[in-house]
Formats: C-alpha cells, structure tokens, sequence
C-alpha cells in the first residue's frame, strides 16, 4: 500500500514513466529470452548466425546510450522516449513477419536502438522532473522493472504454447500502446539546447574523471546484476536438479523487491551519506555469492536434500536483490550532480555505455570462471570471482567518498521533456 500512496503522489507524467518501465521490461522480457531458440529451432540457423543476430541487437544498444542521452538534452526527453517506443514497436513487429537474415538483423538493429533512446531519455526525466525525490522516483522506477522482467518470461511462455509470432507481436503491441500513451499525456515543453555542439558535450563528459571513476566503480553492481540470469538460475538448476528452480529466483526477488524497496530507501536517504548506502549495497551484492559458494558442486541426493540445498541459492539471490534495492536508487540520483542539468541525458547515455561494456566483459569473465570451474574440479571459482567483483567496487566507491569525489545530490530544477 505505501507504494501505491508514493506512486500517486508523483506527477501523472512521472507514474506513467514508472508503468512504462513495467511496460518495457514485461514486452522485452516476453520475446527476448526466447529469441536464440526461435532461431536456431525454428528457423534452423547456425550457432554463429544466432549469435550475429543477438549480438548486433546488443551493440546497437549499449553502444548508442550516448545517442539517446545527447538527443534527450537537445530535442527533449519526451521526443525521445516516444520515438524510442515507436522504433520499438517496428523492430518487434518484424521478428514476428520477417524469416529471413536482412529482416532479422533489421529488426535486431531498430529494437537496440529504440532502448538506446528511451532509456537514458526516461532516466533523465526522472531525475529532472522529481526534484528532492529523486531517490524514491528511482526506488519505485525499480519496482515496476523487477515486476515486468518477471511477467515478461511468464507470458512469453505461455505465448510460446501458440508460436514465436504470436509473443514477437504481443510484445509489438505493448510497445505501440506506450507509445501513444506518452503521445498523449508526457507534456510537451519549449526545449532550450545546450550552448555548443554535440561533440562539445561529449567531449565535457568523456573530461569529467570523477564521473568516469564513479562510473568504472560501478563496474561490479551491473555485472553482478547480470548474474540473475547466468550463473543464480544454473546454481538453482544445479541445486535442485529441476529447471524451474530458475524461476523461484526471479519470484524471490520480485516479491522481495514490491515489499521492500521504497522501505529501504526512504529510511536510508535519512540515515548517512549515499555513498555509504551504496558501498553497503555493492558489498551486500558481493556477500550475496558466499552461501551459494557453500554448495556449488555438491550433488544432492533425494528430494528433502535437494531443497535444502536450494536454501543458499535462494539466500544468495534474496541478499543479491536487497543489495541493489540498497545502491541503484542512490547511484541514479549521484549521476546528474556531477555535471550540469542540461547534460542530464548525457552523463546517463554515457554511464550505461560504461556498464554495457562492463557487463559484457564481466559476464565474459564470469563464464570462463563457470567453465574452467566445472572441467577443474573448483565449481566454487564463479562465485568467488562474483565476491571478488562487489568487493571490489564497494572498496572503489568508498574510495571515492574518502577523497571527495562524489557530488551531493541535489534536487534538479524541471527542465524541458
């Protein structure tokens, strides 16, 4: 219920960016977990055409936030988010009418670039538009994420009982009605560029070393965060012997995060610095990978064993979730206070192009632990290099605040949309 109260005391355009996340999250999660078995099953492609296609719609994202963030200070975030929507709806639509590799990697190419709009776009109205509640803005932001990205996998299992196509343009569906909900209730405001050209503020903020180190710092909460869908769901299979394990992961989280998460940051934000909660969020996010360490590579026995050995896991991933209820809300408040307001979109294209690249690298180094862990008999060295990871950017960030690095959050004055 005090979620609901929160939500409601936010500007109607703010509680539709908030159900729009849930929105994104729920039509992604339905098509896109699904997509590498559509091609190669269905479509019988090579490992490597597959692996082509994911990847092109992986680099046009992570790799054009920067885009996004330019085009949301310079255009106007709601310009932005609607069109990243739109494009969206297109990309998606042609993996439900298109069978052949041009269409395919056309769809890849437009469903990339649509989140590398919106995302950063809808990062910097939050921040723009809630003022001294920025924190709470981002808690709730993160709410209706982790609710969408279970909802998603469940529908889009269910869809999957009809085809590929049928959850392809249901997910189409939900991201055309986004699109003309924003159209219709996102004010429209005069945008005032920033003085300068775009290469001007990329060049500010590519200058900026303590937004650069507070982003590098950061390295382990997004490759951490990544682990909810690599190595947390194969302990839990691993566990238990039973591929739905996985799901009680996400279900753990989920209820977790509905129930805990505005709690959490609105008792935090008036206890401390957020540079301290965020060090104890990283370092709860490290510790999270310890109990399922105790029974990585164990083979359970019958069915009383096999859920006892489940309890770590599901520990492990419930301490994980709680970590990053802890740090994300008071990271995306950090990100704008250390530049000016009018390169909010910007500075946060940047950061998640920082994290894309970290993602993929730690999640690459995280795979060869998994691998070299199974063939040399140490099944512990995933988790300890996760351990490793969180620590390590706890330890980068404290580092940070010692030295006074880290801007104070401020409330930002409401700027165009």
């Amino acid at each position: 219920m005090k979620t609901w109260h929160e939500l409601r005391g936010f500007p109607l355009a703010i509680r539709l960016l908030l159900i729009n996340q849930l929105g994104v999250n729920t039509g992604f999660y339905l098509l896109i977990p699904y997509l590498a078995t559509h091609l190669s099953e269905d479509l019988g492609m090579s490992a490597a055409v597959v692996g082509t296609v994911l990847g092109v719609r992986n680099l046009s994202q992570q790799g054009l936030f920067i885009i996004g963030g330019s085009a949301s200070d310079r255009l106007g975030a709601r310009g932005v988010i609607i069109t990243g929507c739109a494009v969206r709806t297109l990309g998606f639509a042609l993996f439900a009418l298109g069978d052949g590799l041009p269409v395919l990697l056309a769809a890849s190419v437009l469903s990339g670039l649509a989140g590398a709009l919106f995302n950063p776009a809808v990062r910097a109205y939050l921040a723009q538009e809630a003022g001294g509640r920025q924190a709470e803005a981002f808690a709730l932001f993160n709410v209706f994420a982790t609710t969408g990205a279970l909802i998603g996998p469940l529908l889009g299992s269910a869809l999957l009982l009809v085809d590929f196509r049928a959850s392809a343009l249901t997910a189409a569906a939900i991201f055309a009605l986004l699109t003309v909900a924003q159209a219709l209730v996102l004010p429209a405001r005069t945008v005032t560029p920033p003085p300068g050209g775009v290469l001007a503020d990329w060049r500010e903020v590519v200058g900026n070393r303590a937004f650069l180190a507070f982003a590098l710092a950061m390295v382990g909460m997004f490759t951490l965060e990544n682990q909810l869908y690599l190595l947390l769901p194969a302990g839990a299979r691993q566990a238990t012997g039973w591929d739905g394990a996985a799901g009680l992961v996400f279900l753990v989280g989920t209820l977790t995060n509905l129930a805990l998460q505005l709690r959490i940051t609105r008792a935090l934000k008036a206890r401390g610095s957020r540079a301290r909660w965020i060090c104890v969020g990283l370092a709860l996010m490290g510790l999270a990978f310890l109990p399922p360490m105790v029974v990585a590579g164990a083979s359970p026995g019958g069915p009383g064993t096999k859920a006892l050995y489940a309890l770590p896991v599901l520990a492990g991933a419930l301490l994980l979730y709680v970590g990053v209820m802890v740090a994300q809300p008071f990271v995306m408040e950090l990100i704008p206070g250390f530049g000016r307001t009018e390169l909010t979109g910007t500075y946060f294209g940047l950061f998640y192009v920082v994290s894309g690249i970290a993602a993929a690298v730690g999640n690459t180094a995280v795979g060869w632990a998994m691998d070299a862990g199974a063939h040399g008999g140490a099944a512990w060295l995933p988790w300890a290099c996760c351990l490793a990871f969180g620590l390590a950017s706890a330890g980068g960030v404290a580092r940070l605040h010692r030295t006074g690095t880290l801007p104070a959050p401020r409330p930002a004055v409401p700027v165009a949309a």
